[in-house]
């Protein structure tokens, strides 16, 4: 049952919060969202599109300026959640929901290291909420399109109606073709990792045997 009121989708890249969460969105559209991205403020293409997106999902949100460059540097995780706690509107929420600690497909630093970044401020009580929810995808190292875990805490079938708003967002909102890697990942079905605290996360992923 579906109890948060004030949600917020923090991720890296204008489209990911319609291809991971934006069914979820959609479905508990009378929760208020607010939805940030960390990358492409200065990208004229993308931008724009994120904000009509972000009507159509009916949320308010932010977008910032993080290196998205081919290279994949890595950024600290402490400037991370800097551009995190500057974007959002406050720090206290019903739910977060973000991208896993390992991504939704094979090692994109942007997604690790934003999950990192709100799990460390979660810690540090710079973030809080009642749940944390990461994004729970994974594509076989690059063997098939990213899909949801089968063993998540939470995988949401999404009725016929939300899976055609929410590609329609993919390809006429932010404009990929349907022969793109963009419309052809986009989940049917959503899928997250749930955690009631900073604590809960790493408990979870020391009995799997993860590290972050």
């Amino acid at each position: 049952m579906w109890n948060f009121k004030n949600c917020a989708l923090i991720v890296a890249h204008p489209d990911d919060e319609t291809l991971w969460a934006g069914g979820t969105v959609l479905i508990n559209c009378k929760s208020n969202w607010e939805i940030i991205s960390l990358c492409r403020k200065s990208d004229r293409d993308r931008n724009p599109k994120f904000f009509v997106a972000l009507k159509e999902l009916n949320a308010i949100g932010d977008i910032g300026d993080l290196d998205d460059g081919v290279e994949q540097r890595s950024i600290g995780i402490s400037e991370v959640g800097q551009v995190i706690l500057s974007l959002l509107k406050k720090n206290e929420y019903d739910l977060i929901i973000t991208h896993s600690i390992k991504g939704e497909y094979f090692r994109h630093k942007r997604h690790e290291e934003t999950g990192k970044a709100v799990l460390s401020l979660m810690e540090k009580e710079k973030l809080v909420a009642q749940e944390l929810w990461m994004f729970a995808y994974e594509d076989g190292g690059k063997k098939y399109y990213p899909r949801a875990i089968d063993n998540a805490d939470m995988i949401m079938e999404l009725p016929e109606k939300i899976r055609n708003k929410k590609f329609k967002i993919i390809t006429d909102i932010y404009g990929f073709s349907f022969e793109s890697w963009e419309a052809k990942t986009t989940p049917k079905n959503e899928a997250f990792w749930c955690f009631k605290s900073a604590n809960d996360v790493r408990r979870k992923l020391i009995s799997r045997r993860e590290k972050l």
